[in-house]
């Protein structure tokens, strides 16, 4: 059953999906159909799930679950991945590559490193200690409302500025 995302509750499951690039106006608008209808047939065994899903920045899909009503299964989790397959074909873009970390600019922008190029981005001075990193590797609501996007220092990419 879908429920708008801000009324699953902090210890909601949640998966995040990095566009390859930021979704236009119209793109979001097309999507949000599909988004509810996903959260609204999303079932794991035959069971109902309360489930949301939306675009953040432009850029990243969150699929939130509520876990207290029901876990999701290998066979759900397999259904949310081929539904993120889907949205890659009908939008052009790739939500599934993970070559890629994402940053917020200074004008609000979300902005792409490879990883290859991490330790030369903070060589140069391009990433900061306190650049803001949008970890997608967090799992609760409740973490991605506290601090999404976080200091690259507060997150696993400290080791990469001589943090412990």
């Amino acid at each position: 059953m879908f429920v708008p995302f801000h009324e699953l509750p902090p210890s909601a499951r949640i998966w995040i999906y990095q566009a390859s690039r930021p979704l236009t106006e119209a793109e979001l608008a097309a999507v949000q159909p599909a988004l509810r209808q996903f959260s609204e047939a999303w079932t794991s065994h035959g069971r109902e799930l309360r489930a949301s899903a939306e675009f953040r920045h432009r850029q990243f899909l969150v699929i939130g679950l509520d876990e207290a009503v029901a876990d999701a299964s290998g066979c759900s989790i397999d259904s949310s991945v081929r539904f993120v397959r889907e949205l890659e074909a009908a939008l052009g873009l790739q939500l599934l590559a993970k070559e890629q970390l994402a940053f917020l600019g200074p004008e609000g922008q979300v902005q792409l490193f490879n990883r290859r190029d991490l330790k030369q981005a903070v060589a140069d001075g391009a990433l900061q200690p306190n650049s803001l990193y949008f970890d997608n590797t967090i799992s609760q609501r409740g973490a991605l409302e506290a601090g999404w996007p976080a200091p690259a220092s507060a997150t696993w990419l400290a080791r990469y500025f001589g943090a412990a």
